[in-house]
């Protein structure tokens, strides 16, 4: 079982290359983000709680994101790509305790470096069919038929906290809670930055070649 990490705040395209890693290798794609909405859409314990903090803008506290994750981990045994988990430093050595007793750990950390303007952009023309997950963009990847998904003809949706406001308040957090996990990977030798402001094929080739490379 291998674990690539994906580093970066939010829109800074970390769903995308999960994708194209699907696409072209043996792994699997965890996004806490997706975990948290089926427990919300299922309105299960976790999921209620889950909301009332998703509908401030604020991160899921890490008692509650640890359980999620470790539902999910018994479940499972392919090679994974952890998308939005870890968070905080705290959260990384859960994780890292987590893999420890599954006899696996993380082999390689990815984070997108991206300028805040751009991100900021991107997250406010951010569209998402709640049907299937797929995302789309107003400007920046477009649906064949205006605000439909092009797979299931689903009405896209805007999520409520895909605004200016609460991307400040996930900003600020990321700043506080996620960077230091540049430093803790760092010091595991585990980390690799990618410049995310150029375009996403440019940024794929990077990630390709450090994958084939684990």
């Amino acid at each position: 079982m291998k674990n690539i990490i994906l580093l970066g705040p939010p829109g800074a395209g970390k769903g995308t290359q999960s994708a194209n890693i699907l696409e072209n290798f043996n792994y699997i794609h965890l996004s806490t983000g997706d975990l948290i909405r089926t427990n919300i859409v299922n309105k299960t314990h976790l999921g209620k709680i889950c909301q009332a903090y998703s509908e401030k803008g604020q991160l899921v506290p890490d008692d509650i994101m640890i359980e999620i994750v470790k539902d999910y981990l018994s479940k499972v045994s392919n090679n994974v790509v952890w998308d939005g988990f870890p968070r905080t430093v705290i959260q990384a050595k859960k994780l890292d305790d987590l893999l420890a007793n599954l006899s696996t750990q993380i082999d390689l950390v990815i984070n997108l470096d991206i300028d805040k303007d751009l991100l900021k952009q991107r997250i406010i023309g951010r569209r998402v069919c709640l049907t299937c997950g797929t995302s789309y963009h107003v400007n920046f990847a477009k649906p064949k038929v205006d605000n439909v998904c092009d797979k299931d003809q689903t009405t896209l949706t805007h999520r409520k906290d895909d605004t200016e406001e609460k991307f400040e308040v996930r900003y600020q957090e990321f700043i506080k809670g996620t960077k230091p996990l540049v430093d803790y990977y760092s010091l595991q030798n585990k980390l690799i930055n990618i410049d995310a402001n150029k375009e996403f094929h440019l940024i794929w080739n990077e990630m390709k070649s450090l994958i084939e490379n684990i």
